[in-house]
């Protein structure tokens, strides 16, 4: 034991009220919430939490909304305020820099973030396309269709490929899936022209996203800070919305079994968790709230960040045990209502009015409320925000190009691979992207064409798991799968709602750098063998647990 309050084992420091308020590491996975208006100081709370996981050897991933969030790469500069914060508190105050690996879906400002639109799948998409109950249904046909027909759908030219093609054999495709309707298709594409004008067309691709990447520690130990640069990706909250359970989805399907551990594997802080919840279909919240019930088992911590508690729904709210709560204004009746909502959550204090205090609090205060041993959460303490060790506020596009560019990451994503896909395969079809009534094909529209060689060889038979897309419908005698309790919804909710998760590109790129042509070879043999391997195991899953299917 220390007599630094700063450097407790097991423990990350807030702040400090009448004592020394501090985060219980393996009450870390218990998720969390930061709440306030703007300007009060919820960034900062963030970076001190960011901080204290990265020092314990815990992996964060945060969005940067406004750009604050990259000081974390640089030491502070020892501002007069931070440095009479910590001496207000009774700590040293000591500049420090911190692992940061930057990340960004547009590739413009950190290393790019990739996804395929089978690990999306449909339901996201269609939230994402923002398409009504019938076109999300022809979407849905659409995937189904690339399954039986082994084909692979990676990007927006895969998709577009397949909407043409089902609109060519509408006739047909209804008899067997009910009413296809060109006009539908046509609205479909249509909104894959907004979204592809917004830039989603360079989130949709390979190499995809390996989630384990997000979850590693520097050669000191310190767990490394991922920061997505979302200050682009917020002129489409849409995407930002989106992309952000995606990733949940990910980690939920990825990351094993741990059970409560000494400290969490990785902590996800969700910024303007407001846009996460707006508009968002019954399914998916439901799907969203048993993954932030569940994920805490797999050694994964969720913390919203957002300006008003009531953004949050209540079955989520009710999840996050570790609070921090920054000045709320109460000039209108729905602010009222906010203040004493965030108030009656609290363990009370009876030195003071918590919804009272709530209006009072100045820049860098806050209401802390942590989990004490044992789960149960401490009263609440009107507390001074501990000052961060690294640089508060935005980094300069020089220093964040060093950084990029000393990345142990580098070379691995920045090149795209566009390997055999949907499209390629139509294409060879003709010019309507398929062949109609083929005579030497069963199926109407057409047989599948040859597949990439890595994928299928030629001596065997096409295999329905060749790819993260929808698993073809047991045959007929097969009997019905049983359903998997709680396993069997959540399978239903994250393999549907959330889309296939777990497949990620290449192995990293560290050592030695190869050329372009030598990463894209690579590239697609380690896709293909990953996506092979992935799909086999859940093919088996689904067979054992009766529950993993859209």
């Amino acid at each position: 034991m220390t007599d630094d309050p700063a450097n407790q084992p097991g423990k990350i420091l807030i702040g400090k009220g009448e004592a020394y308020q501090y985060l219980q590491l393996p009450l870390g996975n218990r998720h969390g919430l930061v709440a306030g208006a703007t300007g009060t100081g919820k960034t900062v709370t963030l970076q001190v939490l960011a901080e204290g996981f990265s020092n314990a050897g815990t992996a964060v991933f945060c969005a940067d909304v406004k750009g604050d969030l990259s000081g974390l790469a640089m030491p502070g500069d020892g501002k007069a305020p931070f440095v009479q914060r910590a001496k207000d508190i009774g700590v040293t105050y000591t500049p420090d820099r911190f692992p940061v690996v930057f990340w960004d879906v547009f590739g413009e400002q950190g290393h790019p973030v990739r996804a395929t639109l089978s690990e999306m799948g449909p339901v996201l998409l269609a939230r994402l396309l923002d398409l009504n109950d019938v076109q999300e249904g022809v979407l849905n046909i659409v995937f189904r269709i690339a399954d039986e027909q082994g084909l692979l759908l990676l990007d927006l030219k895969d998709l577009r490929a397949m909407l043409a093609m089902v609109s060519d054999n509408a006739a047909e495709l209804t008899k067997q899936y009910g009413n296809v309707a060109p006009a539908t298709v046509g609205a479909i594409q249509r909104q894959l022209l907004v979204l592809e004008n917004q830039g989603a067309d360079k989130f949709f691709g390979e190499p995809a996203l390996s989630i384990e990447d997000f979850i590693r520690t520097d050669r000191d130990g310190r767990g490394v800070i991922n920061v997505l640069a979302a200050d682009k990706l917020m002129r489409s909250p849409k995407l930002y919305a989106t992309f952000l359970p995606w990733m949940l989805s990910e980690l939920f399907e990825t990351l094993p079994e741990v059970g409560d551990a000494d400290k969490p594997k990785l902590v996800f802080f969700f910024d303007e968790a407001h846009l996460l919840f707006d508009s968002a279909p019954k399914n998916l919240m439901t799907a969203i709230e048993q993954v932030v019930r569940l994920i805490r088992s797999k050694g994964v911590g969720v913390y919203f960040i957002t300006q008003n508690p009531l953004d949050v729904p209540d079955v989520v709210l009710g999840q996050l045990g570790n609070r921090a709560q920054h000045a709320l204004r109460a000039f209108t009746p729905r602010d009222q209502k906010a203040v004493k909502a965030a108030a009656e959550t609290f363990r009370q204090n009876p030195k003071f009015d918590t919804s009272e205090v709530i209006t009072q609090l100045g820049v860098g205060e806050a209401l802390v409320s942590m989990l004490e041993k044992g789960g149960t959460p401490a009263v609440v303490s009107r507390s001074l925000i501990a000052p961060p060790g690294s640089r508060v506020g935005p980094i300069t596009a020089e220093e964040r190009a060093a950084v990029i560019a000393a990345s142990p990451l580098r070379g691995k994503y920045d090149v795209t691979i566009d390997r055999e896909s949907a499209f390629e395969v139509l294409n060879k079809r003709g010019t309507k992207m398929v062949e109609k009534a083929q005579p030497a094909s069963p199926s109407p529209w057409g047989a599948p064409q040859s597949a990439p060689p890595q994928e299928t060889p030629s001596s065997v038979p096409p295999s329905p798991w060749t790819h993260k897309n929808v698993p073809p419908a047991p045959p007929p005698q097969e009997a019905p799968s049983q359903g998997g309790g709680i396993l069997d919804t959540i399978g239903g909710m994250i393999g549907g709602a959330l889309g296939n998760g777990g497949s990620g590109s290449g192995s990293g790129g560290r050592g030695n750098r190869m050329s372009t042509g030598e990463l894209i070879i690579r590239s697609a043999a380690q896709s293909a063998a990953r996506s092979i391997g992935t799909q086999i195991t859940r093919a088996i899953l689904r067979n054992v647990l009766g529950g993993m299917k859209r």
